[in-house]
């Protein structure tokens, strides 16, 4: 059996090589779509977990569920391993998984919405081995389950970030 040492998202860990992927798990919430929204994330990795989620002053429930995946990929301090991400948004996994984003990217992203974030998500995809993976919401789903409670605290606490782009371009996003 071999053993490797890494650090992954800021943990150090110790892991047998044939349990070598990255599990993310994330959901987005918004209170009135426009309105206060936040984030959760569950990343899981060789038997470790970390927790992520932040909370918007006003934003949508697309952009959340999309940041989510965003900042989840952010955060990975390596490359190496494959990544399934898990959520609940056909939004987000179905413009991904069949490609809608890149013919949205040639286009130059008119008449899309939450181009800013699209950006940001093809600026960083490509340097990670993605399997996306849609789970039915509030249908039992721990993870799901997690990410959503995590994303619902955010929307409804109090240290709100503010969704600059949103604010300000409201009627394209």
């Amino acid at each position: 059996m071999i053993w490797i040492y890494i650090v992954l998202f800021g943990y150090n860990c110790i892991f047998d090589k044939k349990s070598y992927v990255v599990k993310i798990f994330t959901d987005g919430s918004a209170k009135g779509n426009p309105g206060n929204g936040g984030y959760g994330i569950v990343m899981q990795f060789a038997g470790q977990e970390k927790e992520i989620s932040q909370g918007y002053r006003v934003t949508t429930n697309n952009r959340m569920e999309l940041l989510a995946v965003i900042v989840a990929l952010e955060t990975m301090k390596t490359t190496k391993y494959p990544i399934h991400i898990y959520s609940d948004s056909k939004y987000v996994i179905d413009s991904i998984d069949k490609r809608w984003v890149f013919g949205w990217e040639k286009k130059n992203f008119k008449g899309k919405k939450n181009e800013d974030l699209w950006r940001r998500y093809l600026a960083i995809e490509s340097k990670f081995n993605l399997t996306l993976h849609w789970v039915k919401g509030h249908a039992g789903h721990p993870e799901n389950e997690r990410c959503d409670v995590l994303a619902v605290a955010a929307a409804d606490g109090v240290n709100h970030l503010v969704d600059e782009w949103f604010e300000e371009n409201r009627e394209k996003a």
